[in-house]
């Protein structure tokens, strides 16, 4: 490496993976050209990559903030772009980053054309802010992990449906606590001691988490928000629409009719299941599949018994659709449910669509996921959008999911902001 060069990430090398860093580089020829690269590994040993050639000012220096990448995994000015366009050595993976007690830990370098590095430096990118409390949960049939913010509080209390596979993801659910909320994120299945394969889905869980969730003794708000994405989507209407002490529902990219598993509650079915058609299933050349259209029509006859009845729910709702998802229709459902609650007469809502986004709309500055394995498929599929526009679409819904959660979960008291 050369000791003229100098990689600086600022404001700080460790900082919280939802936020930005500044990448700089100092003490190269005037107009040189280099390449600066990124590499992380994920949790399954899975290698993600990225790199874009910059030219150096008169001065010597390349700051990431101000200058276009000529060429490489993007082009033109994009601070984050080295994050977010990071691509797996291998096909069909997906950026499994899901406990949170580890950082997600990038190497970043700068290379000579001839690919000699002049300079490294390693960004840390921590779930948990300083402070944050985690807590496995572990009771009666709960099975979850709890984030609490550092302070007295009060604070306002999420239920996060991030998974509705077998397994725990952590990501979402610590971020938010870092950012003044109370969350709990639960696994319905295949986590701990819990069945591996389930044939019903039962809201007693959920009435069960909830009841948890608000006895918990720094909560302020009166009632719970619930988070979701994909399939855990409908779960969240339906938790909104048949259980009490829900405030407020953030739906990413679900159906509006109850998906894949029939509907339970009091040992009583409220809703079939919506099931697939699978001639309407498209093979690509890579190997996946596009199942945008799989789903049968909720709106037909025939399987309109399984739309949740939204229409009865008191809550307030977010519901956010990528416009190029390719798992099924979420902008197709969004326009439905709103359609059908201005029908009612209902103003409790409010939408966001992003056009050019794909599926997996998670908190910003992960790598974007083109395609990768399908648990209900049993196939790798193709999740949609365009990577630009996807890293964009994270960073704008992060901050209004925050938003609307501080606006529909009023808390009395001081509000704490966690800083790591």
């Amino acid at each position: 490496m050369s000791s003229q060069v100098r990689l600086r990430l600022l404001p700080s090398a460790r900082c919280l993976f939802d936020e930005p860093v500044q990448v700089k580089v100092a003490g190269l020829r005037s107009r040189q050209v280099v390449t600066v690269r990124a590499r992380s590994t994920d949790e399954r040993g899975v290698v993600f990559n990225s790199s874009a050639s910059y030219r150096a000012d008169d001065g010597g220096e390349i700051d990431l903030n101000r200058d276009a990448s000529l060429c490489g995994s993007y082009v033109g000015v994009e601070p984050m772009g080295l994050l977010w366009s990071m691509r797996p050595n291998a096909l069909h993976k997906r950026f499994q980053k899901t406990n949170s007690l580890n950082p997600h830990v990038v190497n970043f370098s700068v290379h000579e054309e001839e690919g000699r590095v002049l300079a490294e430096a390693t960004n840390e990118r921590f779930l948990m802010g300083s402070g944050v409390s985690r807590v496995p949960v572990k009771e009666g049939n709960i099975r979850g992990v709890l984030f609490t913010p550092p302070g007295e509080g009060p604070f306002p209390a999420v239920l996060d449906l991030y998974t509705f596979g077998g397994g725990l993801s952590e990501k979402r659910a610590a971020l938010l606590a870092s950012r003044g909320f109370l969350v709990l994120t639960v696994a319905l299945y295949g986590h701990d001691d819990q069945p591996k394969n389930i044939k019903e889905v039962h809201l007693d869980y959920f009435e069960e988490t909830i009841k948890f969730l608000k006895k918990q003794n720094k909560v302020g708000s009166k009632g719970v928000g619930v988070i979701s994405l994909s399939k855990s989507g409908d779960l969240a209407l339906s938790i909104a629409t048949y259980l009490p002490g829900v405030q407020a529902v953030v739906w990413i990219n679900g159906c509006s009719a109850n998906t894949a598993l029939p509907l339970h509650y009091k040992e009583k079915q409220l809703l079939p299941a919506l099931t697939i058609d699978i001639n309407k299933v498209i093979s690509t050349e890579s190997g996946a599949l596009i199942t945008k259209h799989v789903m049968h029509d909720p709106l037909t006859e025939e399987h309109r018994a399984a739309l949740v009845p939204i229409e009865r729910a008191a809550a307030r709702f977010l519901f956010v659709a990528s416009e190029d998802d390719l798992n099924w229709d979420s902008k197709a459902y969004l326009d439905e449910m709103v359609g059908r609650l201005k029908h009612h007469g209902k103003e409790n809502f409010d939408s966001l669509s992003y056009p050019g986004a794909g599926h997996y709309l998670e908190p910003p500055y992960g790598p974007y996921c083109a395609s990768s394995f399908h648990g209900v498929a049993g196939r790798p599929v193709l999740w949609g959008g365009e990577p630009r526009s996807h890293a964009a679409a994270e960073v704008h819904l992060w901050r209004k999911i925050q938003e609307f959660f501080r606006t529909h979960l009023n808390c009395d008291g001081a509000k704490t902001k966690s800083k790591l």
